[in-house]
């Protein structure tokens, strides 16, 4: 584990993979603390937007992989 995040990739991924956990858990805490205050709508176009912007910053790692950035 510690080799990973020795690279600048490996410690992208892993603050991306922190990053999507701190939301879950939110959304979840949210849920639970107040299970009326965001309608389907709201919690949908939320979680829509954040997957794309988790999709483009894991592409953009990626691509930084592919063009012989600091490797895995």
């Amino acid at each position: 584990m510690r080799e990973r995040l020795e690279s600048d990739i490996g410690f992208y991924y892993a603050i991306g993979g922190f990053i999507t956990a701190v939301f879950v858990v939110g959304l979840a805490a949210f849920a639970l603390i107040d299970p009326d205050g965001v309608g389907t709508v709201e919690l949908v176009g939320l979680s829509v937007g954040f997957f794309l912007f988790m999709l483009v910053y894991f592409i953009a790692i990626s691509v930084q992989r592919l063009e012989g950035g600091d490797g895995i």
